[in-house]
């Protein structure tokens, strides 16, 4: 098993943002009228799974892993939303008065999925996390297991079984979410031996190949 993070990622406003805005705020004033709340992803996916952007496609959908996570419902845990352009424009319209704050979920519902998450997979198999980048989105689930061993006293709680980082900034001492692995073991993230690796380049090079390499094959 293996959870990945992804982040800082370049989107167009006018092209992009604003046509997938208004959809998604039909969909937050209907969950709004029937008392619903659902996790930031979760709007997405059904958002994607409507159709209603098929007309703004410009890549084939079978190639597309925005699709492919969505027809999977791929579990994902998005900390901080609230600082991306889809958050600023909720917060808007909650100031407006035009949604509850309530109608999308907060990043600590997404560690409580996280949690259970972690302890059912954790059970039969050992997880390791690749991280792409740095920032909230990668310190945040890395703090499951401290949390669950410190924070819930499940003391038998695996660690990750490795870790490994692609970036193109350099990691230091004391730096928060961009620093070593060995700096990790003493906040109970990684344990003495766990391997760990930091790769400094472009992501958008090493990954795939990582990947390709780690599944067997190439790309065509």
């Amino acid at each position: 098993r293996k959870l990945n993070r992804v982040t800082d990622t370049c989107i167009p406003e006018e092209e992009a943002m604003r046509k997938v805005e208004n959809k998604l705020l039909a969909l937050w004033k209907k969950a709004a009228e029937n008392g619903e709340q659902k996790l930031p992803h979760e709007y997405l996916y059904e958002l994607l799974l409507s159709g209603s952007l098929k007309e703004h496609y410009q890549i084939d959908p079978s190639r597309s892993w925005l699709v492919a996570a969505a027809e999977k419902n791929l579990p994902l845990f998005v900390p901080g939303w609230e600082d991306s352009t889809l958050g600023n424009f909720f917060a808007s319209q909650v100031f407006l008065g035009e949604l509850p704050s309530s109608v999308v979920a907060s990043g600590v519902e997404y560690m409580q999925r996280l949690i259970a998450w972690y302890k059912e997979e954790s059970r039969s198999h050992e997880i390791g996390f690749f991280q792409i980048g740095g920032g909230i989105a990668g310190d945040f689930a890395l703090c499951v297991v401290p949390l669950l061993k410190l924070d819930l006293g499940l003391k038998e709680t695996p660690f990750w079984s490795y870790y490994t980082q692609i970036s193109d900034s350099t990691t230091s001492y004391g730096s928060y979410s961009g620093c070593t692995p060995n700096e990790k073991i003493t906040w109970s993230k990684l344990d003495v031996d766990t391997p760990g690796f930091i790769i400094e380049s472009d992501a958008t090079i090493v990954a795939p190949l990582v990947f390709c390499y780690v599944l067997d094959s190439w790309l065509v």
